[in-house]
């Protein structure tokens, strides 16, 4: 550590002489900036999550630097920029096509719609910064020379696995009412537990919510959802979180499920069986809604055995509501809600039943169909078990078979198209579409007649 950067930082930035010796690892080019950023006299660090992840072992998605330097300032030194925020101090610099934000010190003014200041006011202080940051773990900054900057005890939480609000957290979340689900989102890919004061305020103003538009809340639930700890978000039902934009998931969280296929309550049950699916959004989205319309069609018999027929048709109207209320792309909210509708189907592991299930399934939804139907099948009780797991493997095994011999399961590949029969004399219109049907359903019973005399023939 230089001389000069011994004399000019303040000894309490710092706990303990690890900080100063603490080497990253940062991108050539990111260095490159905060080099011609100090030989012109300002301040410049990387800072936030690239820091923290760069710590933990991770590879950060983007690398954010603050500076002392005024966005103007900023400008003057670097041939290629991007005005990205101006009005709250971002630049971004190009750098060989790369882009790194560049954000001048800043201190936010009041918030008055509980998600965004009322004016940013710049500041020289990297210390006023740091202090207006969300967690502890995001409020840190690095320079290669300097070491690491940690006012708010930062390597502390990290060490301790804890999510911690940088001050109060009900000031924070008052701030910004989208940092009370980023809580829940960095717990949960972090493996970390919530520190007690900040869970506190996030109950005391989980109402906030409302505040946050869909998109950025259906941004932080697919991040939460992916993560290594998609049962966490049980931490959001338990802080009154998920009331604000998902009530239908506390009513399952509610609801008893008294059959002896089952041993926890729906919602539990939906917790579990993200856990056995792989993080794919699509994949974890279905599983997180797959039982969302159970409590709507619950019915309890005279033995006291509760059955939940229709559920799957249920939850998937359920969940075409809520995608849509959350702002999701129409090919996600179609792909989530066919593998609903299917997910309880049970064909036996026959090749002809086999094939007619990627019929109507769909072939390029089939194979996460098979994914689905085992991860619910593990987050159930151990009850007829064995017979479930033999099912699903025999119609894998079906499936599989349906690959390597390409038999024909949809009218792509059906050996016969529409120009054919009218080749044959057939008029166009919807007698065209009706023959076709036909023989697929000829085929499904029959895939080796999947040729076209053999069709052809068939209509004669």
């Amino acid at each position: 550590m230089s001389a000069y950067a011994a004399e000019n930082l303040p000894k309490r930035w710092f706990i303990g002489e690890e900080h100063t010796k603490m080497k990253l690892t940062i991108p050539s080019k990111a260095e490159k900036i905060l080099r011609i950023l100090e030989e012109n006299g300002y301040e410049a660090y990387v800072v936030g999550g690239c820091v923290r992840d760069s710590i933990m072992g991770r590879i950060p998605d983007d690398w954010d630097i603050t500076t002392s330097a005024q966005p103007e300032q900023v400008k003057a030194l670097f041939h290629r920029t991007v005005d990205t925020g101006l009005q709250h101090g971002t630049v971004t610099v190009l750098i060989e096509k790369e882009g790194f934000e560049v954000t001048t010190y800043r201190v936010d003014g009041d918030y008055e719609d509980g998600r965004h200041p009322r004016e940013v006011l710049f500041t020289s202080s990297l210390e006023e910064d740091l202090k207006r940051r969300d967690f502890t773990i995001n409020a840190m900054a690095y320079h290669p020379d300097k070491g690491l900057v940690d006012l708010f005890h930062g390597m502390e939480d990290m060490r301790n696995k804890v999510i911690r609000c940088v001050g109060s957290p009900r000031e924070r979340f008052r701030e910004d009412a989208l940092r009370i689900l980023r809580a829940v989102r960095f717990s949960a890919q972090l493996g970390f537990s919530i520190e007690q004061k900040t869970k506190e305020g996030i109950q005391a103003l989980a109402s906030n919510l409302k505040c946050v538009s869909a998109e950025r809340i259906q941004t932080e639930l697919v991040k939460l959802l992916v993560s290594p700890h998609p049962d966490f978000f049980r931490t959001a039902y338990e802080t009154g979180v998920t009331r604000q934009f998902l009530p239908e998931f506390d009513v399952c969280m509610e609801t008893e499920q008294n059959t002896p296929h089952h041993c926890w309550t729906v919602g539990e049950h939906i917790l579990h069986s993200l856990l056995y699916i792989r993080p794919d959004k699509v994949l974890r989205l279905a599983m997180l809604l797959h039982d969302i319309g159970k409590p709507a069609v619950k019915k309890t018999d005279e033995n006291g055995r509760d059955h939940f027929k229709t559920h799957g048709s249920q939850s998937e109207k359920m969940a075409k509501e809520i995608l849509r209320r959350l702002k999701f792309d129409n090919d996600t909210t179609a792909k989530v809600c066919r593998l609903i509708r299917w997910h309880d189907a049970r064909p036996l592991p026959e090749m002809r039943q086999v094939r007619k299930a990627v019929n109507r399934i769909g072939e390029d939804l089939f194979p996460l169909y098979l994914e689905v139907q085992r991860a619910d099948m593990m987050a159930q009780s151990e009850y007829k078990r064995a017979e479930k797991e033999a099912r699903l493997k025999g119609v894998t095994f079906c499936y599989q078979r349906i690959l390597e011999e390409k038999q024909c399961v949809s009218l792509k590949t059906l050996a016969v198209k529409g120009r054919d029969l009218i080749e044959a004399g057939y008029r166009p219109g919807p007698e065209i579409g009706e023959k076709l049907n036909f023989l697929l359903e000829h085929v499904l019973e029959v895939p080796e007649d999947n040729q076209k005399e053999i069709l052809l023939s068939l209509l004669k």
